[in-house]
């Protein structure tokens, strides 16, 4: 947890013991099913836990936002994110049942009262939300046609409403047109361990990538 004081120096005491025992929750649930593989759950505090905490140190959420984590798998980036702003509310989403079950199970056990969980597609969900995040679901110009009027304009965090995408590698083909709309973060320089050397967020604006898709030069 000393990184994540060094990290995220804001986070109380409360939350950063309910970060604390994320570990167990996942080892306990991965025991049973494979929510997480093995060689991850080796890395959780790393590849989990920081990889998501990293949209919590690129925006600060304002009080009263609302969050859809799509294709949060076993609650990533959501669980953690929702820890880290409780004032704001969350919804995640995967289509996979075990998967949403396992998240109620960590929702319930860890007392976060912020977040819910919903078996469905993201292009089922009725809006509108501040943002929507997400951990390497599919390529940016597919996502983006799930969720482009599911949020926003404008808005009061310290990015304005839109995507926040936790991506790996080069991106320049999969963004394409979204290129010159696009803010890409480098991870590895604010985060101290090789695992972030190729990783990236993606922060696409709500107003200027729905006016690409309303053009009809993405997909």
């Amino acid at each position: 947890m000393n990184h994540l004081k060094k990290y995220l120096p804001w986070l109380s005491c409360v939350q950063l013991e309910q970060l604390d025992g994320l570990e167990n929750l996942y080892r306990e649930w991965n025991a049973r099913i494979n929510v997480i593989s093995r060689r991850d759950m080796d890395h959780f505090f790393i590849r989990h836990l920081l990889h998501s905490l990293s949209i919590a140190m690129a925006v600060r959420f304002a009080p009263g936002a609302r969050i859809m984590d799509v294709g949060t798998g076993g609650g990533f980036p959501g669980i953690p994110l929702a820890i880290a702003f409780p004032e704001c509310d969350f919804l995640l989403v995967d289509s996979i049942g075990k998967k949403v079950r396992v998240v109620d199970d960590v929702i319930r056990r860890t007392g976060l009262r912020n977040v819910r969980a919903l078996q469905a597609r993201a292009e089922q969900v009725e809006g509108p939300f501040d943002f929507v995040v997400s951990r390497a679901v599919t390529r940016l110009p597919v996502f983006m046609g799930w969720v482009k009027d599911k949020i926003m304009p404008g808005g009061c965090s310290s990015l304005p409403n839109g995507v926040l995408a936790l991506k790996g590698g080069d991106l320049q083909e999969e963004l394409g047109p979204l290129s010159c709309h696009a803010r890409v973060t480098e991870l590895g320089p604010l985060l101290d361990d090789p695992f972030f050397d190729t990783k990236k967020l993606v922060h696409l604006c709500s107003r200027s990538s729905k006016k690409i898709f309303d053009k009809g030069n993405c997909l």
